[in-house]
């Protein structure tokens, strides 16, 4: 009984860490505005470079992907998901050579830490992983 214990104990403890390591804090206040403010103008930039740059198709779908991550970001639902998807598209579409390499590597930038930092407190993530109080 007690191996028993001991197997399952890990991978429980792995889950909680992961979940909590992705969203242990919510940024408030003033760096939280930050990081809407962040979100909003990286999915604006997405949805701009979809309008705007549609040169190859395999450059279209890359674009309509991360516009589709964009989405998220802008209402900060499953950011660090989202950021990632918007970093590894843009990269892809930078190395094709199909657009303007800043604005690949400024939305690159913008994806990776939005995915590395979170959504922030004004986000569904927040309302949906944050930490509840519970009142008995």
């Amino acid at each position: 009984m007690a191996v028993s214990h001991s197997v399952a104990w890990p991978s429980n403890c792995l889950r909680v860490f992961l979940l909590q390591r992705l969203f242990s804090t919510f940024a408030r206040g003033w760096p939280g505005a930050g990081l809407l403010l962040q979100r909003l103008i990286t999915a604006a930039l997405l949805f701009h470079s979809v309008l705007e740059h549609t040169s190859s198709l395999p450059c279209t779908v890359l674009q309509m992907i991360a516009a589709g991550a964009g989405v998220l970001l802008l209402i900060g639902l499953w950011t660090p998901f989202a950021g990632t998807i918007v970093a590894i598209s843009e990269l892809a579409i930078l190395l094709s050579n199909h657009a303007d390499p800043w604005t690949c590597l400024l939305l690159a930038i913008l994806g990776g830490s939005l995915a590395m930092i979170g959504p922030g407190t004004w986000s569904v993530d927040a309302r949906l992983f944050g930490r509840k109080e519970v009142r008995i």
